[in-house]
């Protein structure tokens, strides 16, 4: 077993390793096509290594042009998210701290966002509504941390008002991570004191995960307010999350 583990280790190790050098030596070279094919390939690879197979479960096609916002259980969601439908990220600045996933994220363009730091919040705004205007796809996960499966906290509305500027639909996701009985899965809860690795270990070790993504029904923003935005999102992705497999 102790084996078995360590070479699933060394696998996803050397994963990651090769990304960081894309990060670093094809990424600042890369047009946006080509660094969603590369990140979609590396995101599926990644799960294959930690036994995640992803289920488009339900739902409807997803846009190619929207503020994608999604519940969040674990660190696995981005990587999830991206081995689907590719996006650039708006994330919590303690993901920067993580080993290895930190420079990943930062190296694939994620954008990170310091708690109660309004001026920094008011950067952050402007850049979201340029690179959305642009046509890019862009995730963010409302709730501001992650929450145990099966419920959703509370989304916060403030960067649901960079959908309306820019003249974007939002389109939430609900995500779930189940086992073979289709039951939520023991080894994804990250929450409390769980650090990266220790998450990662209890995946490694733990049965195969299957990761169902749901693209719910895009919320038209023109004319919305930010408040009412989030509050249809949440109770759109709620309801998915509830739902009986």
């Amino acid at each position: 077993m102790k084996i078995r583990l360590a070479w699933r280790l060394v696998r996803v190790v050397v994963h990651l390793c090769e990304g960081l050098a894309t990060c670093a030596l094809v990424f600042p070279f890369a047009s946006s096509p080509l660094r969603m094919r590369l990140t979609r390939g590396w995101s599926r690879r990644l799960l294959r290594l930690c036994r995640v197979e992803v289920e488009h479960r339900g739902g409807v096609p997803a846009l190619e042009h929207a503020l994608v916002v999604a519940n969040h259980v674990s660190w696995l969601d981005i990587f999830v998210i991206n081995a689907l439908d590719p996006c650039r990220f708006v994330a919590k600045a303690e993901i920067r701290s993580w080993p290895v996933m930190g420079w990943l994220a930062a190296g694939a363009g994620t954008v990170f966002i310091a708690r109660g730091n309004r001026r920094e919040l008011r950067h952050v705004f402007k850049g979201l509504v340029e690179v959305l205007q642009k046509g890019e796809r862009v995730a963010l996960f409302p709730e501001g941390t992650t929450g145990l499966q099966g419920g959703v906290l509370p989304f916060h509305a403030n960067l649901f008002e960079a959908a309306i500027d820019a003249g974007v639909p939002v389109q939430p996701y609900a995500l779930a991570y189940v086992d073979a009985a289709g039951r939520h899965h023991p080894s994804i809860e990250y929450i409390g004191d769980t650090t990266f690795v220790d998450s990662l270990f209890r995946i490694l070790q733990g049965p195969p995960v299957t990761a169902r993504l749901a693209c719910l029904a895009p919320l038209e923003s023109s004319g919305a307010h930010r408040r009412e935005l989030a509050l249809a999102a949440q109770e759109a992705v709620g309801a998915a999350v509830r739902r009986p497999v």
